[in-house]
């Protein structure tokens, strides 16, 4: 590990010259992919040279152990150096284990009412004001795709696409069967009702990244339309795209402008294909199969909101640090949720490397 290491760190002070010099600076492509490859880097070089500090302020303490006036002060050193080495070395292995190549792509959430009628619409409705402001906390924008609402307010099914560094490696474990346990507006005796909404979170695909063969598409232009059937523009704008050999049916009437709702279908056809592919293949890899954390099995139930109890309940976590406080959730505040599922993900990963 420590030799490349080294290897990494000569790489990263190689590159750190070159941004500086005239050559490079004239040529903008050139300068990008270094300032890139330098920012990757960076965190991996810190904390190794961390690791050197700790390992320099071992070796001293050692070699004043003996002395008698300064032997109690060299333990002192001796100790923390040893928990510094401890957890940097700790640290490294996280940063060295291979990066999920879709963390820095924006994605596509898409989120449809399931088991509970108008009640799964409502919280699949609260679902998406969820995500919404969480992506607010974290300086994301969020673009509506598609969404059918219900005449109470709820949302039948919701696209919508988030762009933002670290979008897909944050919302990628949101992936499943999310349930809800509370009393209905809907429910005038009072009785809780259980009700569910799918989530599914699509890294962003462009178009050229996974070929469609034009021949394979049928494309439907319709007027958008608002809760109950409502027109909402009198022009033909809002587009339907239907892939043929699989069925996949994607619609896009938030824009104004036909052009862009049929940019904006083919993107998300182009994730949901891609995605498609990439399951495909997961489900073929027995490994891939162990962990249910970001394992993006969208026929799993993943997380249950209970209202009455004031808590939501993530299923995939193990130990006390499953539940969290649901009106800090349901506010947007998922960081310490995800927080624990990236760590157990990562607990995982470093336990199948050690293997």
């Amino acid at each position: 590990m420590f030799e490349k290491l080294a290897r990494i760190e000569e790489k990263y002070t190689e590159s750190e010259a070159r941004l500086s010099s005239p050559e490079v600076y004239s040529d903008p492509a050139l300068y990008a992919k270094l300032a890139r490859e330098v920012k990757e880097l960076t965190p991996v070089v810190e904390a190794y040279r961390r690791w050197k500090g700790y390992q320099s302020s071992l070796d001293e303490a050692k070699a004043l152990l003996s002395d008698p006036e300064l032997g109690e002060m060299a333990r002192e050193e001796l100790e923390a150096a040893k928990a510094g080495l401890e957890e940097s070395q700790r640290e490294l292995k996280l940063l060295l284990l291979p990066r999920d190549p879709n963390d820095g792509r924006n994605v596509i959430v898409e989120i449809r009412g399931g088991v509970g009628g108008e009640e799964s619409a409502l919280f699949a409705a609260d679902l998406y004001r969820m995500y919404a402001a969480y992506a607010a906390l974290r300086g994301w924008r969020i673009e509506i795709a598609n969404m059918n609402e219900t005449e109470l307010g709820g949302v039948k099914e919701i696209s919508f696409l988030v762009e933002g560094e670290g979008a897909w490696s944050r919302l990628k474990f949101e992936s499943g069967v999310h349930r809800v346990q509370r009393v209905p507006v809907t429910e005038s005796s009072g009785r809780i009702q259980t009700s569910a909404a799918t989530v599914a979170v699509l890294p962003e695909m462009e178009e050229v990244e996974f070929h469609i063969d034009p021949a394979d598409l049928q494309i439907d232009t319709f007027r958008s339309t608002g809760a109950g059937g409502q027109k909402v523009n009198k022009t033909e704008s809002a587009i339907r795209i239907t892939h043929l050999p699989t069925g996949t049916v994607v619609e896009c009437q938030d824009e104004r402008s036909q052009y862009k709702n049929k940019d904006r279908a083919m993107k998300i056809l182009a994730s949901r294909l891609a995605d498609a592919e990439r399951r495909k293949r997961d489900a073929a890899v027995a490994a891939e199969r162990r962990s249910q954390v970001g394992s993006g099995d969208r026929s799993e139930r993943i997380r249950t909101y209970n209202f009455p109890q004031g808590r939501v309940t993530d299923h995939r976590l193990t130990g006390e640090n499953k539940n969290f406080a649901i009106d800090g959730v349901m506010n947007g505040g998922l960081d310490p949720l995800i927080d624990a599922l990236v760590t157990q993900d990562q607990a995982q990963k470093l336990a199948e490397a050690g293997e």
